[in-house]
């Protein structure tokens, strides 16, 4: 397992993309160290499967409990910045706060995250940062405007990152899914078929993944799949990219 002796936080990991991602990472040897919300005792469970996993319930837009987080979390091998938000408004009806929590928790969270790790990586020669952005980081989606912004944004941070700490050893990269079958996704449909009158088929086929050629939901695994494989020594020139797994979204 060519993880053994790696430290991998991974924000927003109690569910979805998260999980798969510290999964993946896990299964490869590193240990892990969860952050999210959810049930305390299913949040047990995972730090049980995940060989003892540390758990950190930090609400990542409160600046002073990501510092805590990050102190008591130890040196930091692999920053996996996963947590994230979503609201859907015109411009013209963005409710200020919305704006002002996407931006803090799909962002500015991470540049908090980046710059207490960096160090540690930097002393050691050694550090994998990973930002999960999303197709919305290449391409845009109506009444979607602090989403598009934040992710456009990540992927801007990435590439800044990466050419900073180029030089040692460490290396930033972003990976950006389209739609992901999760249980998020999946508690989705029913609102969208009542509020649309569409079948559940329609709203899968003609909503969720009319922009994605294949047709098909992107699985978690794939995403940690290809999170574990930018942390190899072999992904060591792989840096300030923006992979997409999104069936083909963005290739129009």
């Amino acid at each position: 397992m060519f993880l053994e002796g790696k430290r991998a936080l991974v924000t927003g990991s109690t569910s979805g993309i998260g999980l798969a991602i510290a999964r993946a990472l896990h299964g490869e040897g590193a240990q892990v160290v969860l952050n999210g919300f959810g049930d305390e005792g299913e949040i047990a469970t995972l730090r049980e499967e995940l060989g003892g996993a540390a758990h950190f319930g930090a609400d990542l837009t409160d600046v002073s409990e990501v510092e805590e987080m990050m102190a008591d979390a130890g040196e930091i091998d692999i920053l996996v910045n996963n947590a994230g938000v979503q609201h859907v408004s015109p411009v013209e009806d963005f409710p200020i706060d919305k704006w002002n929590l996407v931006i803090a928790l799909n962002l500015t969270a991470a540049f908090h995250t980046t710059r207490l790790a960096v160090p540690a990586m930097k002393a050691k020669g050694w550090g994998r940062i990973i930002n999960t952005a999303s197709a919305h980081s290449k391409v845009a989606s109506p009444f979607k405007s602090a989403y598009n912004a934040s992710k456009h944004g990540i992927a801007g941070f990435t590439k800044t990152i990466a050419l900073e700490l180029a030089e040692h050893g460490v290396t930033a990269n972003c990976i950006s899914p389209g739609y992901v079958w999760t249980r998020l996704i999946e508690g989705q449909i029913p609102d969208t078929m009542k509020a649309r009158g569409l079948s559940r088929e329609e709203v899968i086929n003609d909503v969720l993944l009319v922009k994605q050629a294949t047709k098909k939901f992107v699985q978690p695994e794939e995403v940690g799949a290809l999170a574990a494989f930018l942390c190899r020594d072999e992904a060591q020139n792989v840096n300030g990219a923006n992979w997409s797994v999104d069936g083909g979204w963005t290739a129009e």
